[in-house]
C-alpha cells in the first residue's frame, strides 16, 4: 500500500474552519512536495506548493513539520497550503460567488523537491463548503431592497446584523452566510451594479439602506431591539452613515473602513454629503503597471473637504474599527483614528481599534487567501491592496473572533464563546 493522505475533518469543512493535514506511508526521512488546487466559479486555477520531509516513522504530520524553504511558503504552517493559494494567473482574487455549493479541494503529493515535481504518490479530494447544515438562505426582494437573508439553524430570534462589501458591487454572500453560522440573522444587502440597482458608484440614498435597516427590525427571526453593521472599504463608510442617521443601531463594526464619505455623493432626506475629493497625480504606478492609490484622498480633516466627513457623533452605537496597517487602498489607520478622535471630542464613547501589523486591505474571513493586486473598478487599473501573506492570514483569523464577540456583546449582552488567537 503507498502513501494515504490523512485529513480532519475527512471529506468535508467549512470555509473557516482549520483542516488537519497529513501524509501517512511515506519512506522515513522521505523528501515529497505537497500541492493543493482550486477552481473558482469562473475556471480560474489557485495553487500552492510546499516541500516537506517526512518524519522517521515515514509520517509528515504538517501540525508538527515544518515546510522547507521553495515553496509557496516555509516554516509550521499547518494551514499554509489554503491561506498560500496563489491565482495562476495575474490580478484575480478568490471569492465564493455561490454559497451553496462548496469549493472542492485537490491535495497531491509529489515525490522529491524537483521542479517540474516528481512522481505522483497520493490525492485526495476536499469539500469547503459555506452553508452549514440547517441554515436558510432566503432571498429578499421586498420594496427596493436587493439581499440575502441567512438564518442559523433552531428556533429564533437570533441577533441581527446587515452586511455591506466595497466599490466591486453585486451581492456577496459568502461572508453573511459564515457569520449566520455562529448564531446570527445575517443580511447581505446589494448596493449597486445588481439586478435593477444602480448601475454606477454615482450616488446612494440612504433612505434605501433605512429600508433594509426596518425589514430586519420588522423580522420575527430577528431579536430587537437594535442590529448590527458590519462593513469593509466602500460598504464600511455606508455603515458609519447609516450608524449616524438610522435609529436601530446597536453596533458597527468596520473593516479597512473611512470616516469620510467616499466615491459617490450620499443623499438623506434634505442633507447631502458630497464625496472626499481626490488627486489621481498622487497615485504612483509600478513597472508592472500596478497602481498605489494609498494617498489618492484628500485629507478630510482639511478645507472644504470637511464636508465629506461623516457626523459620527450623532450615532448611538458601538463601534469596532479592524485596520490592516499595512493597507494600501487608503489611510485605514488615519481613518481609525481620527474617528475615534472625532467621538470623544463629542462626549461619546471611545470605539475598539485593533490594528494588525503587516495586513492589507482585504481583511476576509479566516483562510481566503491574502490578493496582493487586482482590478480596482473604479482605478481602471490593477492596484496593490498590501499585506504579507502569512501575517494577513493571522490577522484574518484574529479579525474573525474579535467581530464575532464585539456582536456577541452588544446585541445579545453575553460574551461568545470564542477568545482571540493571538
Amino acid at each position: 500500500v503507498g502513501p494515504v493522505i490523512h485529513l480532519s475533518p475527512a471529506a468535508r469543512s467549512l470555509f473557516d474552519e482549520p483542516l488537519a493535514i497529513a501524509v501517512k506511508g511515506l519512506g522515513p526521512r522521505q523528501d515529497v512536495m505537497l500541492r493543493t488546487s482550486l477552481r473558482d466559479e469562473r475556471d480560474e486555477l489557485f495553487q500552492a506548493c510546499a516541500r516537506y520531509k517526512a518524519g522517521d516513522d515515514g509520517t509528515l504530520d504538517l501540525s508538527r513539520c515544518p515546510a522547507l524553504p521553495g515553496g509557496s511558503f516555509s516554516g509550521l504552517e499547518p494551514m499554509g497550503l489554503l491561506w498560500a493559494l496563489q491565482p495562476q494567473k495575474p490580478f484575480r482574487r478568490l471569492v465564493k460567488r455561490n454559497v451553496q455549493s462548496p469549493f472542492l479541494l485537490q491535495l497531491e503529493v509529489f515525490e522529491g523537491h524537483g521542479d517540474p515535481p516528481g512522481r505522483l504518490l497520493a490525492e485526495a479530494q476536499h469539500e469547503r463548503a459555506f452553508l452549514r447544515n440547517g441554515v436558510r438562505r432566503i432571498p429578499v426582494r421586498e420594496g427596493r431592497i436587493r439581499a440575502t437573508l441567512f438564518l442559523p439553524p433552531g428556533n429564533g430570534p437570533f441577533p441581527g446584523i446587515i452586511d455591506l462589501y466595497g466599490t466591486g458591487g453585486g451581492l456577496p454572500e459568502y461572508r453573511a452566510c459564515l457569520l449566520a453560522n455562529y448564531g446570527f440573522a445575517v443580511l447581505a444587502l446589494a448596493y449597486y451594479s445588481y439586478e435593477d440597482l444602480p448601475k454606477e458608484m454615482k450616488e446612494f440614498h440612504l433612505e434605501y439602506f433605512e429600508e433594509a435597516v426596518s425589514y430586519m427590525l420588522q423580522h420575527t427571526q430577528v431579536k430587537g431591539p437594535g442590529i448590527g453593521l458590519l462593513g469593509i472599504s466602500k460598504g464600511g463608510d455606508l455603515c458609519v452613515s447609516m450608524a449616524s442617521f438610522l435609529k436601530g443601531i446597536k453596533a458597527t463594526a468596520l473593516i479597512n473602513a473611512s470616516v469620510a464619505n467616499v466615491g459617490a455623493v450620499l443623499r438623506y432626506k434634505d442633507i447631502t454629503i458630497p464625496p472626499l475629493g481626490s488627486n489621481m497625480k498622487r497615485m504612483k504606478v509600478n513597472k508592472s503597471g500596478i497602481a498605489d492609490i494609498t494617498d489618492v484622498l484628500n485629507n478630510p480633516l482639511e478645507g472644504p473637504d470637511r464636508q465629506s466627513f461623516i457626523p459620527l457623533e450623532k450615532a448611538e452605537c458601538h463601534f469596532l474599527f479592524i485596520v490592516g496597517q499595512d493597507d494600501h487602498n487608503w489611510k485605514s489607520e488615519f481613518f481609525a483614528i481620527e474617528g475615534s478622535k472625532h467621538l470623544q471630542a463629542h462626549g461619546k464613547e471611545k470605539p475598539e481599534i485593533i490594528c494588525y501589523p503587516g495586513a492589507g486591505h482585504y481583511i476576509e474571513p479566516p483562510f481566503f487567501p491574502m490578493c496582493a493586486a487586482s482590478m480596482h473598478l473604479l482605478v481602471g487599473k490593477p492596484v496593490i491592496w498590501g499585506g504579507e501573506p502569512k501575517a494577513h492570514c493571522k490577522a484574518q483569523i484574529d479579525a474573525w473572533q474579535q467581530i464575532q464577540a464585539f456582536f456577541h456583546k452588544h446585541l445579545t449582552g453575553k460574551p461568545s464563546g470564542t477568545s482571540s488567537k493571538l
